[in-house]
C-alpha cells in the first residue's frame, strides 16, 4: 500500500492525561443523571422510530432507527492512518457518524431526542397523545397545527442545528437555529431549503447561544435547545454507547480488563462526547478508555479541565483565538453540565492543528472511502497522540503488566461530512492530500 505520510510533523502531538481519571470525586451542584435517565431516553427513541420512518424515507430500511455502522479497519489501513506504532496495538474500527442518516453528524441522536421528548411534552398536555397510544399519531393535521403554535430554537456553529432545524420543522414546529460566524454557508443553506429560520451572527459561538437563549425567554411557546446545559441532550447522546456495546458483541469484541477499549472523540463544548464517554463508562466501567480530541486553538474542554477551580473560562482566557476549519469544534466555553461528569471519567484530550485535520480527512477518504468534514477527521489525531507521545506510553504502561497491547480495540468516532457539498470536500481533499504527501519520509 502506498505511504500517507501519517508520521513525522504530524503526529508529534500535544496529549494531556487526566491526572483524575478513574478517582472518586464529590462535586457539590453536579445535575444527577444515571443509567436510568439513559434507559428512558432510548426508550423514547424507539417509541418515535415509527413515527420518524414516516417522516424520513431514508430511515425506511432501519425502522425509524437513527444508527450509524461500525467499520473494521485492516492492518494495513490502520498502520497507514495512524502511523507505524499501530502495529501490534490492537484491532482498530471507524464509528461512522459522520454517515448518521437525516442529520449527518453525531448530534443527531442527542438533537432528535431533545426535539422528540418536547414534541411528546406538547402533545401530552393538549390531549394529543393517550398513554399507550401510537406516537404515529403524532404526524396527524391536529397535531401539526399544535406543534405549529410552538417553536423549537438553538444556537450552533453547524452540526447540532442542523439536527435540531431539520426535525422540528419536519414536526411542524416554527424552528429558529442561532448560528455564529463559524458556521458553513451550505449548513445554513439547507436548514432554509428545510424551512428552518437560520439568523446568522458576526461573534462565535457564544454569542450565538446567549442571543437564542434570550429571545427564547421572551416566548413562554418557545422550547431553547441549551447544549451548554441540557440533559436531554446528553442523554440521547449516551444513548450510543448501548448501540456500540451491542455492535460489539455482534463481531465478537470482547471487552474486559485484558481486552480494553480506547475512544477517540472529537470535542466542542462537550455534550455529544461527553454523552458517548459517560455511556461507555456506564456499559463497560474501568476498561474503556476515552479522549477528546480538540482543535489545538479551540481547546475549550482542556481548558476548562486544566482550571478546575474556574467554572465559565474560556480559550480566549488561556491565549488562544478560536480559529480553525474544525467549525462544530470552534467553541469558546466548556458545557459547565458536562464537566464535572467528565472530571473522573475522562482518560485525556488531545490536540490537533488543521493541517492534520486536513491530511487525515484525506487519508480517511483515500484508505477507506469516507467522506468526512475537518472537525470529524480530529478523531484520528487521538489514537496517534496515544501511541506516538511520551504521555501516551506511560498512560497505556499504568494499566499494568496485564495489559496486552495486540487485545485492545480502537475506535476512531468520526462525526460528521457525508452531507457536505461535494465541491467543498474536493477543495478540503486537494489541501489535505497536499500536506500529507509533502510529510512523507
Amino acid at each position: 500500500m502506498m505511504s500517507l505520510g501519517a508520521q513525522a510533523s504530524d503526529t508529534n502531538l500535544p496529549l494531556w492525561i487526566n491526572p483524575e481519571h478513574g478517582t472518586e470525586i464529590r462535586l457539590e451542584h453536579t445535575q444527577s443523571i444515571d443509567e436510568s435517565d439513559i434507559d428512558a431516553a432510548e426508550a423514547r427513541l424507539d417509541r418515535f422510530a415509527p413515527l420518524l420512518q414516516r417522516l424520513f424515507p431514508e430511515l425506511a430500511a432501519t425502522g425509524g432507527i437513527v444508527e450509524s455502522p461500525l467499520l473494521p479497519l485492516s492492518r494495513a489501513q490502520s498502520e497507514a492512518l495512524i502511523g507505524p506504532q499501530a502495529a501490534g496495538a490492537g484491532r482498530f474500527w471507524i464509528k461512522a457518524d459522520h454517515q448518521l442518516a437525516v442529520a449527518g453528524s453525531i448530534k443527531a441522536r442527542g438533537g432528535f431526542h431533545e426535539v422528540l421528548e418536547f414534541a411528546e411534552q406538547v402533545a401530552q398536555r393538549h390531549g394529543l397523545l393517550p398513554p399507550g397510544e401510537d406516537h404515529g399519531r403524532l404526524a396527524s393535521a391536529a397535531a401539526r397545527a399544535c406543534f405549529a403554535r410552538h417553536e423549537v430554537a438553538v444556537g450552533s456553529t453547524g452540526n447540532l442545528g442542523m439536527s435540531i432545524g431539520i426535525m422540528a420543522a419536519a414536526l411542524g414546529f416554527r424552528a429558529t437555529v442561532h448560528m455564529s460566524s463559524e458556521a458553513k454557508a451550505w449548513k445554513r443553506q439547507r436548514l432554509r431549503d428545510h424551512g428552518v429560520t437560520v439568523l446568522e451572527y458576526p461573534g462565535d459561538y457564544g454569542q450565538a447561544v446567549a442571543s437564542g437563549r434570550e429571545q427564547a425567554r421572551q416566548d413562554p411557546l418557545c422550547h431553547f435547545v441549551d447544549d451548554e446545559h441540557s440533559a436531554s441532550l446528553f442523554c440521547g447522546y449516551a444513548v450510543a454507547a448501548r448501540r456500540l456495546r451491542a455492535q460489539l458483541a455482534a463481531q465478537s469484541v470482547v471487552v474486559d480488563a485484558q481486552h480494553p477499549l480506547f475512544v477517540y472523540i472529537p470535542c466542542g463544548v462537550g455534550g455529544a462526547p461527553g454523552g458517548v464517554c459517560f455511556g461507555l463508562r456506564q456499559a463497560f466501567g474501568a476498561h474503556v478508555h476515552c479522549f477528546f480530541i480538540e482543535p489545538a486553538d479551540s481547546s475549550c474542554f482542556l481548558v476548562r479541565m486544566q482550571h478546575p477551580d474556574r467554572p465559565g473560562i474560556s480559550i480566549y482566557d488561556a491565549g488562544q483565538h478560536n480559529r480553525t476549519l474544525a467549525d462544530g469544534l470552534a467553541v469558546p466555553c466548556a458545557s459547565e453540565l458536562v464537566y464535572p461528569l467528565m472530571r473522573s471519567r475522562l482518560s485525556g484530550i488531545a490536540v490537533a492543528d488543521d493541517d492534520s485535520l486536513c491530511a487525515d480527512t484525506w487519508r480517511l477518504k483515500a484508505l477507506a472511502g469516507l467522506k468526512v468534514e475537518a472537525s470529524a477527521a480530529a478523531a484520528v489525531s487521538g489514537p496517534r497522540a496515544l501511541l506516538h507521545t511520551e504521555a501516551g506510553r506511560r498512560y497505556l504502561q499504568a494499566l499494568g503488566p496485564g495489559f496486552v497491547p495486540r487485545q485492545a480495540s480502537h475506535i476512531v468516532w468520526t462525526t460528521g461530512g457525508a452531507l457536505m457539498p461535494d465541491d467543498e470536500h474536493q477543495e478540503l481533499l486537494r489541501r489535505g492530500e497536499a500536506i500529507a504527501r509533502a510529510a512523507r519520509p
